[in-house]
């Protein structure tokens, strides 16, 4: 077999540096079509509400999901280019989802300034269709909660009393296997009782939880039946006081992803332990379920379920991008709020002067892996400036040089004379008689003006050395005078 030619191999070279294992992923799920034949009418829903939806127009559907609790920073910029990034280049659309499920964190504010940051990254979220993708997880706290009394009526899930330090304790460690509750095997009308009467606010906060039933002993301390409901008296800023019940992360994360026909969910490498309660809970919602009373039940979720996939997430030298960290400095007052120009927010980072241009070259050129690692915050630093350089405004200009003003000096009495021969000299100073009677026995030999004054070579050398502009008569300045005075002491 004959060897590929150089140009060949450049090539496949610029073609693999603009790849990585999330595209080729995407590549071979479209080759296969398996999101082909996914159905969508617009708007999120459950399978039956998509049941004579029309195919999908978007061939994939990714989703940037942040916490309204914090100001975006340099690391969301990444995740951002990345998910916009995909779908713009297969064709898809990309989700704007807003993960509100803690009410006691979450603010307006955050909202509108997380919108405010994807738009100056140069992104939108809307589908090909026109839909604008703009999506709250309190949207589907009707759809969460019915799945989640389904769950319990299957079996699923069950409510349990135990305290959070009771909870724990029975939990295991990673060596050891945990232990089940005692209330683990309440009956199914118990557990709904209960769950519904959570639901209406009956029970105080922390009295009860509703928890998956998975495996106690299972080797991922994820799946010993985490919780997916708690109990919380706080007002939303969406829903204001209709809930006083809150699903978890992980129970709200999977299914508001299947809701709203995601393809690909990608996410940072911490939630990797977390990828197999994601498969289990939209599993359980996507399979249909005979009951107790022989009546076949559909499944909640339409087929094919989302994908996650895992990336190493940004971290950059000298460079604090943890957002627990960055919302103390601000209400210790450390900085002057989320815009200072020292906070590596994108709000910061644009007073700082850097551009949204250079963010996307930026991402582009650390690219995604699977390991973490540690970014230079120097190659920031020169992704801005390579934009800077072609992209900044330059003008030439040429400073007109102003022609100063001889200084006029007066004699010790206040009366002065002009020099005799301004017309050949130029010089307009006035000059005292004493210094005129001294400097004419010593005039000028090229212009023979009496203003000159008797020097020394290196008197004279060192007038010659002044600024270019002073005037070719300078006999009226005390300096000058004193030279001369000090000049006629040393010829004596």
């Amino acid at each position: 077999m004959s060897a590929p030619s150089p140009r060949k191999q450049h090539e496949a070279q610029h073609e693999a540096s603009h790849s990585n294992f999330i595209r080729q992923i995407i590549e071979a799920d479209l080759m296969a079509g398996k999101y082909a034949r996914r159905k969508w009418n617009g708007k999120p829903g459950s399978a039956f509400s998509l049941h004579n939806a029309p195919t999908d127009p978007a061939k994939i559907r990714t989703r940037f999901p942040p916490e309204p609790n914090g100001y975006l920073h340099y690391g969301h910029a990444k995740a951002i280019c990345l998910n916009f990034g995909l779908a713009r280049d297969y064709g898809g659309a990309c989700h704007l989802r807003f993960d509100d499920t803690n009410p006691a964190k979450e603010e307006t504010e955050y909202v509108d300034s997380i919108r405010e940051a994807v738009k100056w990254l140069g992104f939108s979220w809307d589908d090909p269709g026109g839909n604008r993708n703009e999506y709250y997880a309190s949207d589907y706290f009707e759809y969460l909660y019915q799945f989640a009394e389904e769950l319990v009526r299957r079996g699923h899930a069950y409510v349990d009393s135990l305290s959070a330090e009771q909870m724990r304790a029975l939990r295991g460690t990673l060596t050891a296997p945990g232990k089940n509750s005692p209330y683990r095997e309440r009956p199914v009308e118990e557990n709904l009782k209960l769950f519904r009467e959570m639901h209406l606010g009956r029970f105080a906060d922390g009295e009860h939880v509703l928890r998956a039933k998975i495996d106690m002993a299972s080797p991922n301390i994820n799946l010993r039946d985490p919780a997916m409901y708690r109990i919380r008296h706080a007002a939303h800023h969406r829903t204001g006081d209709h809930w006083c019940i809150y699903p978890t992360y992980d129970w709200a994360h999977g299914v508001s992803d299947a809701l709203e026909n995601i393809t690909h969910s990608l996410c940072t490498l911490e939630f990797e332990d977390h990828r197999p309660l994601y498969e289990w809970f939209n599993e359980r919602l996507a399979e249909d379920w005979t009951g107790y009373d022989a009546v076949k039940r559909p499944a909640l979720l339409q087929r094919p379920l989302p994908r996650q996939i895992e990336f190493a997430r940004l971290n950059v030298t000298y460079v604090v991008l943890s957002k627990r960290k960055l919302i103390q400095l601000v209400e210790e007052r450390h900085v002057d709020g989320w815009d200072d120009p020292r906070m590596p927010t994108l709000v910061g980072a644009r007073r700082r002067g850097f551009t949204p241009e250079g963010f996307r070259l930026f991402a582009e050129r650390i690219g995604v892996a699977k390991a973490d690692s540690w970014i230079e915050f120097s190659i920031l630093e020169d992704c801005m400036r390579e934009h800077l350089n072609e992209a900044a405004p330059r003008r030439v200009a040429v400073r007109k040089r102003s022609a100063k003003r001889p200084t006029t000096r007066t004699s010790r009495n206040g009366a002065g004379a002009s020099c005799r021969s301004r017309a050949s000299c130029g010089s307009s100073a006035r000059i005292s008689p004493r210094t005129r009677r001294r400097a004419t026995s010593v005039s000028s030999p090229a212009t023979g003006c009496g203003c000159a004054t008797a020097m020394s070579s290196s008197a004279r050398a060192a007038t010659r050395t002044q600024a270019a502009g002073s005037p070719p008569c300078a006999a009226g300045t005390i300096r000058t005078r004193n030279r001369a005075r000090r000049a006629r002491r040393r010829s004596r």
